[in-house]
């Protein structure tokens, strides 16, 4: 029997999945963890390695953004384990060097104790305009990132910064796999998805309208009918 592992996105906990983690367990045809590896580990190889750790047997990764990218280096490292992946507003490729310049400058600002005001700025682009001024769906946002504080956004990002480019790798991909995005997506744009099914033989992709990185949360119905109605098919074969 597999066992259903959700992997949240960067400096991000289970709350993220608090939708999704329950329409699974009312499922209830596997078990469901959601893991928090990546915030006990400094590497995405180290964190894929616990991961494979602490979950024995077989797995099904369903990872959104950071917990996508890790899903990868999982399936890279164990692809005899991995069942199932399905990758959420996720991306194959490597930071840019604009990007890693971006996330060095946030960075400093976290250690600077300005990590407040970077993160009620990277709100507009964490969500769809329609949501952006939603003061539960924002407060939960700047609440969880809160939690992980400024030494684990640190540490996050520098991990996210040193990771490859996974495109080439893609083609080696076997078993089924779900392909998931927002249509506005302004931090994972839509075109990373597009690529990562493209080049998985076999994937499905959905984009989702009205909707920005957020999506466990910004589409949280249409999140869960696409994740069963897969696991349904998984089930079934």
């Amino acid at each position: 029997m597999p066992t259903i592992v959700l992997l949240p996105g960067l400096a991000s906990d289970a709350e993220l999945w608090r939708d999704q983690a329950a329409a699974l367990r009312e499922w209830g045809r596997w078990p469901v963890v959601v893991s928090d590896v990546h915030a006990r580990h400094a590497t995405l190889p180290a964190m894929a390695a616990a991961l494979l750790a602490e979950q024995p047997g077989e797995l099904i990764l369903v990872g959104t953004s950071m917990g996508g990218i890790l899903a990868l280096e999982t399936q890279e490292q164990a692809p005899g384990r991995v069942h199932g992946l399905a990758l959420l507003g996720s991306s194959a490729r490597a930071d840019t060097p604009e990007l890693i310049a971006l996330r060095t400058q946030a960075c400093e600002l976290f250690a600077a104790g300005r990590m407040a005001e970077v993160l009620r700025a990277n709100i507009m682009f964490a969500f769809h305009p329609a949501h952006a001024g939603d003061a539960r769906m924002t407060g939960d946002y700047l609440a969880m990132m809160d939690r992980a504080g400024p030494d684990q956004l640190i540490a996050q990002n520098r991990a996210i910064m040193a990771r490859p480019d996974r495109r080439d790798r893609l083609h080696r991909i076997a078993c089924p796999t779900l392909v998931v995005c927002g249509e506005a997506d302004q931090l994972t744009v839509p075109e990373c998805s597009r690529e990562m099914a493209a080049a998985i033989a076999g994937a499905e992709l959905h984009l989702l309208p009205d909707c920005g990185h957020l999506l466990t949360w910004e589409q949280p119905q249409a999140v869960n009918a696409l994740l069963l109605r897969w696991l349904q098919r998984l089930s079934a074969a």
